[in-house]
């Protein structure tokens, strides 16, 4: 199916029982939004891309390893891999390609064309003023604590004077709003 419009926990789960193309639907949902969010920090296409792979290449591997249980928020997860191989990068001067490689994955080669096109879904892709148009201020803020700053939900809740279960709600709807706004990306 192209356009599986099943959950994401459902794809997830999906692909670790043999389903490609429920981890396909995965990819095609998020991948506009984890490209956006590495090419505005690396400034580079390329690079982006190159991360783009190792994020997805990285939750395969966890998806496929029945001895991790699958996560609960996928786009939090997802957000979370693409920061760390981030960090990852920027601390070694390169793109790992651990992932890719356990995957047997053909290095990623980009043309003129394709490079176009990162730099055009970068370019279309801006995360924050879709996030500042569209999110109120308290899902806003709920949304950086949890996938930028990798709060967790406990201290999140004590610092905006809240229950936990308020603060996953704020989340939750925040990424039913940011995925929304991507769906035109697709």
């Amino acid at each position: 199916m192209l356009d599986d419009d099943r959950p994401d926990t459902d794809l997830l789960a999906g692909a670790r029982s043999g389903e490609a193309q429920a981890y396909g639907a995965f990819f095609r949902r998020h991948h506009a939004l984890v490209l956006a969010y590495l090419g505005r920090r690396t400034g580079d296409g390329e690079a982006a891309a190159d991360l783009l792979a190792e994020t997805f290449a990285a939750a395969l591997v966890a998806v496929l390893d029945t001895a991790r249980e699958l996560p609960a928020e996928p786009v939090v997860w997802l957000m979370t891999i693409a920061r760390n191989k981030l960090i990852d990068s920027a601390r070694r001067g390169r793109v790992e390609q651990v992932a890719r490689q356990r995957l047997a994955l053909e290095p990623l080669v980009l043309d003129d064309e394709g490079l176009a096109r990162v730099e055009q879904l970068i370019d279309a892709t801006d995360v924050a003023a879709t996030l500042a148009e569209r999110l109120p201020p308290d899902q806003l803020e709920a949304l950086r604590g949890r996938i930028l700053d990798e709060q967790e939900y406990a201290e999140m809740a004590r610092e905006l004077r809240c229950s936990e279960a308020v603060v996953r709600k704020r989340v939750s709807r925040a990424l039913q709003t940011l995925r929304a706004a991507m769906e035109g990306l697709r």
